[in-house]
């Protein structure tokens, strides 16, 4: 094979030089982005319908965790989870992934330069059989991005990639916020069985003297019933609560990605959480924008945004250039020692004609898919506010509830205290005392309960503010 002969002269390579510069400089078919218009009120609506009215543009979202939850045992059980929970190591693979697919994209704009060495052995007419051999570079079908195809579809990748950074962190918020309801709810689960087991013990002592009354005909066969009956039920209970905290416990065993260590800070109680109740809302446009799962769905609209522009840019020519340079030989031995010198240069200008409406449909599809991201983001936006609005409703709510209870078991405590006395001086009967019992085990259970919504309500809306970022 002889020395190969350049397509273009030295003008022509002038000129795909002066192409190359402008590739590279390209224009953009991509449409300005424009963040949508947050439709939302401007206010957050509080507990008794009424608007917040002057709220400080600091918001509790700013708050890290680690100030937020002043329980040892359950910071513990939070930095075990963000280490160890399979869903948050699943989104941070998620983002090494979309940014490995990233360097795919960036290296499109790029020529790609490759090595190598051929041979081909082809006999002629005459049966002569001709060697050749070949030894260089070359650049494969490189794409002059005129028209910002290439670039725009590595802008949709970064914006890909930083979705998936803020995919992360609302794993990360919603992880810390499942770990703390988790562990409250434990907490809850063990003041419930404390609370069993000291009814379950005060019940038998109960059973015990009003079958000793009823043997002596001092209690009647009703009071008896009542005695064994209130007693089983605290029994129920009991293994309710014991089967609960059971259950509990392994939903934060899987949250923590491991077993309970044997080593972790005692815990304090429901009623020393110390959560801050009077976590600020700051306000809702401002507010919004800052919660992860928000900046993944704007990330996203404008990744679709580029999208277009790569479909755009699909109607105009494609230029590509192919070329080589290296030796050619038609003696293997001396391919590096005496080959000659070839290059050669193959730029190649595509227009589509007709493509049955190809290019058209990918455009229409890109606006589509613009228009549909444009409506998650929208929607983002309104759950984001609803789930801070219904937090900051119930908070007062439960405020309320929980100093309702906590009057209310006052009451029923004081009133077996007095009962009991009346009992003992044969003012009231047994079946007064016993029913006394009964109320102020139920409202131990209410106030238990009422206790840990509240402490859970505070924790979802720290997570619907953004928890911490």
């Amino acid at each position: 094979m002889s020395k190969a002969t350049p397509l273009f002269g030295p003008r022509s390579v002038r000129c795909c030089a002066a192409l190359v510069v402008m590739g590279l400089a390209g224009c953009s078919l991509i449409p300005t982005y424009e963040r949508p218009v947050a439709p939302i009120p401007t206010s957050f609506a509080q507990g008794d319908g009424s608007i917040q009215a002057g709220a400080p543009k600091s918001s509790g979202a700013e708050m890290a965790w680690q100030d937020f939850f002043k329980d040892a045992r359950l910071q513990r059980l939070i930095e075990l989870a963000l280490q160890n929970n399979r869903d948050l190591r699943v989104a941070v693979l998620n983002i090494e992934q979309t940014r490995a697919l990233l360097q795919v994209k960036r290296a499109d704009e790029l020529p790609s330069v490759t090595a190598g060495v051929t041979g081909s052995r082809v006999p002629n007419a005459t049966g002569v059989i001709t060697s050749t051999y070949t030894a260089g570079l070359s650049v494969t079908a490189y794409e002059v991005d005129l028209w910002g195809r290439v670039s725009a579809l590595s802008q949709a990748a970064q914006a890909q990639l930083l979705a998936s950074e803020e995919a992360r962190k609302t794993v990360h918020i919603a992880l810390v916020a499942s770990v703390a309801n988790a562990y409250l709810n434990v907490r809850a689960d063990e003041a419930l069985l404390q609370i069993a087991r000291d009814t379950v013990a005060s019940r038998e002592t109960s059973l015990q003297l009003t079958q000793l009354k009823f043997k002596h005909e001092a209690a009647s066969q009703l009071e008896l019933s009542l005695a064994q009956s209130l007693l089983e039920a605290a029994k129920a209970s009991l293994a309710q609560f014991t089967r609960l905290r059971a259950q509990d416990e392994n939903a934060l065993v899987l949250l923590l990605g491991q077993s309970l260590p044997t080593d972790l800070p005692q815990g304090l109680p429901l009623t020393q959480q110390a959560l801050l109740p009077d976590l600020p809302a700051g306000m809702p446009a401002e507010l919004l924008l800052r919660r992860p799962d928000v900046r993944q769905a704007e990330q996203l609209l404008q990744a679709n945004n580029a999208n277009i522009g790569a479909a755009r840019a699909a109607f105009f020519p494609r230029i590509s250039l192919t070329g080589s340079a290296g030796l050619v030989s038609g003696d293997m031995s001396a391919l590096f020692n005496n080959g000659n010198a070839a290059w050669s240069f193959a730029p190649q200008v595509v227009l589509p004609i007709f493509d049955a409406g190809r290019n058209q449909a990918n455009l229409d599809a890109a606006k589509v898919g613009r228009d549909i991201a444009v409506a998650q983001y929208e929607k983002a936006i309104q759950v984001g506010f609803r789930e801070v609005s219904d937090a900051l409703a119930a908070r007062d709510s439960f405020n309320e509830q929980v100093r309702a209870q906590n009057a209310q078991l006052r009451a029923e405590q004081t009133r077996v205290q007095l009962t009991d006395l009346r009992v003992a001086h044969g003012a009231s009967n047994t079946l007064e005392l016993l029913d006394a019992k009964r109320s102020l085990f139920a409202t131990q259970q209410a106030t238990v309960l009422a206790q840990t919504q509240q402490l859970q309500n505070l924790v979802n809306l720290y997570k619907a503010l953004g928890g911490g970022w």
